[in-house]
């Protein structure tokens, strides 16, 4: 596949994975990992490597790509694993290369090679260039998107961006995502890059100087077309503005009791016309809820009382949450306990320590089964969340 004349995709499918980076459900689409050629006049670039089980896989393509020429260059742009597993590899097969990375990628090299290449490297920072002949590779420094040795580079003459783990996606390039681009797109990027907001847009505000018309991602499909969709999407979700208006339900309940107190408030909020997404935190990929959580304006935290506290998956979740930066939003709580109801002061105290969060004043509270009571409770407080529009 060529991105334009002068630069090739070589990069391999996964459809053996079943949880990326250990957690991610991936197994219904799988991964990819992308590799790029540049071809200049006089010298060749190759762009990254890929996951350890398919070096072999990425060697055969790249060498038929190659089409008989040497590649001079191994640029790393990341050092995680699922990109830099071919390092030495590439670098044995090729001993007239030269490994091109940041300072503290080569750092990485050393501890999981135990070489840094020391006679064969070129380290690049911020404003570096690599000229290939009639190809230049400008290095645009993105310590912490997602990991602090980060580089994207951008080819002028090509206009095309190498964007490392930025504006990835979860999917093989083989399988058509009947959701297209931005559901898998929005739960990788809240999931793996989401805590580093600001370095994405420290990232964002430097790309917005550079005339782009392809973005080539470490995962998912190489954008061209209408990249102001992505870009925007981009930038609403590093500044962790709501995507849309709607609700996100998530519960934890073990004789349903907290389960029907959550779906029907959920039928109340859709009879009022709300968008509303709900999630059993114990059967539901968490992944999913905390991307919901993100994508929509306001958040339904229903939790039974367990040990005095709340629910394991519950606490969970909203750890996650707060590890992943959320804020700008509203949040409302519902509890059961039979006797002592707990998980509403629990849930509250977590919530408060998260940022710029506007608490729901209707709390529901259910102490044993949903009655005429709790339905009352129920309808106030979806009241008061379509008031929040």
């Amino acid at each position: 596949m060529n991105i334009t004349d002068n630069i090739a995709y070589v990069g391999v499918n996964d459809h053996d994975i079943d949880l990326f980076e250990g957690q991610y459900d991936v197994r219904k689409n799988g991964m990819s990992y992308n590799s790029y050629v540049v071809f200049g006049a006089e010298k060749v670039a190759v762009t990254d490597t890929v996951d350890a089980h398919f070096v072999d896989e990425w060697l055969g393509k790249l060498d038929g790509a190659l089409a008989g020429r040497t590649p001079d260059y191994l640029v790393v742009h990341h050092m995680e694993p699922d990109h830099s597993a071919g390092i030495a590899t590439f670098m044995e097969r090729y001993p007239q290369a030269t490994v091109v990375a940041s300072a503290m990628a080569f750092k990485m090299m050393a501890a999981y090679f135990g070489t840094d290449f020391a006679d064969r490297r070129v380290i690049v920072k911020e404003g570096s260039t690599l000229d290939l002949g009639g190809r230049t590779l400008a290095f645009v420094g993105a310590p912490n998107v997602h990991w602090p040795e980060v580089m994207f580079s951008y080819v002028p003459e090509d206009k095309v961006l190498f964007s490392a783990d930025g504006f990835g996606k979860f999917g093989a390039l083989d399988v058509e995502d009947p959701e297209g681009w931005a559901c898998e797109a929005r739960r990788y990027y809240f999931g793996i890059v989401g805590k580093f907001g600001k370095n994405v847009q420290a990232v964002l505000s430097k790309a917005a100087g550079l005339d782009i018309e392809h973005i080539c991602p470490l995962h998912g499909p190489v954008l061209s077309e209408n990249l102001g969709y992505y870009l925007d999407l981009y930038n609403t979700w590093s500044s962790y503005e709501p995507e849309d208006k709607g609700v996100t339900i998530a519960y934890s309940s073990v004789y349903g009791n907290t389960k029907a107190a959550a779906l029907e408030l959920a039928s109340a909020l859709e009879k009022r016309g709300q968008t509303v997404a709900t999630f059993d935190l114990a059967r539901d990929d968490m992944a999913e809820a905390v991307e919901s959580a993100f994508q929509y304006d306001r958040l339904v935290l229903a939790s039974i009382t367990y040990a005095g506290g709340i629910f394991p998956h519950m606490s969970t979740f909203i750890h996650t949450l707060a590890e992943h930066a959320y804020q700008k939003r509203t949040v409302a709580l519902v509890e059961s306990g039979t006797w002592a109801p707990m998980a509403a002061k629990v849930m509250r105290a977590q919530v408060e320590q998260m940022s710029d969060i506007t608490l729901a004043e209707n709390v529901v509270t259910v102490r044993g089964a949903v009655d005429d009571s709790v339905r009352t409770q129920i309808e106030a407080l979806a009241d008061e969340l379509v008031r929040v529009e």
